[in-house]
């Protein structure tokens, strides 16, 4: 198993969000959180990635986790090739530049590697913040509205990696308001609903 959640309950801001959730991501699969805002989405993938203690229950994974948010989490004044060969290189992994160079081609933005993420448009953050994904070469993804800010051609790209990471082994984990065309992937619907 690749991620597992055990009776997993999360409180937030003084705020039980959800109780008593379990899921188990193995290789090859995927889980679509749905659910309004402030319902707990944004903080399951938190709790998945270890950025906050569950308040009950236990969070297990193996391996590397990527994990993208609305926080694009690139430095601003680099050229968009050097912020990501950083953080491959804080993960640890090696051929850091072949690895951002092959990312930044995936995601349709390797022309631009020399232009400073500052001045990248929405989209093209969107796009940069997955290959930032790319290049980790983690077992699990972890995605946070990772359609937002992309166009239809953008949209067709997130599908294709998510789908060739599925192929390869590798799991997902993602919130979404918008339809994402992902095969044999199961919903995980956050109400609100907290049980007594």
């Amino acid at each position: 198993m690749i991620l597992d959640l055990s009776q997993v309950a999360c409180a937030r801001g003084g705020r039980l969000l959800f109780t008593q959730l379990s899921l188990a991501l193995g290789a090859g699969e995927a889980v679509v959180v749905t659910g309004p805002n402030g319902i707990g989405k944004s903080s399951l993938l938190r709790l998945a990635a270890g950025l906050i203690a569950p308040f009950e229950g236990r969070v297990t994974r193996s391996g590397r986790i990527a994990l993208a948010t609305e926080d694009l989490a690139l430095d601003t004044e680099r050229r968009l090739g050097e912020a990501l060969s950083f953080w491959a290189r804080l993960d640890g992994l090696a051929a850091v530049d072949r690895r951002a160079a092959a990312a930044l081609d995936t995601v349709g933005l390797g022309k631009l590697a020399d232009v400073p993420v500052r001045l990248l448009s929405t989209g093209q953050r969107r796009r940069a913040g997955l290959a930032r994904v790319l290049a980790a070469e983690a077992p699990l993804w972890l995605l946070d509205e990772p359609g937002n800010g992309l166009d239809v051609a953008g949209v067709a790209m997130l599908e294709r990696a998510i789908a060739d990471h599925r192929a390869g082994g590798g799991a997902v984990l993602l919130t979404t308001h918008q339809p994402l065309a992902l095969t044999d992937a199961w919903t995980l619907a956050l109400d609100g609903h907290v049980p007594a």
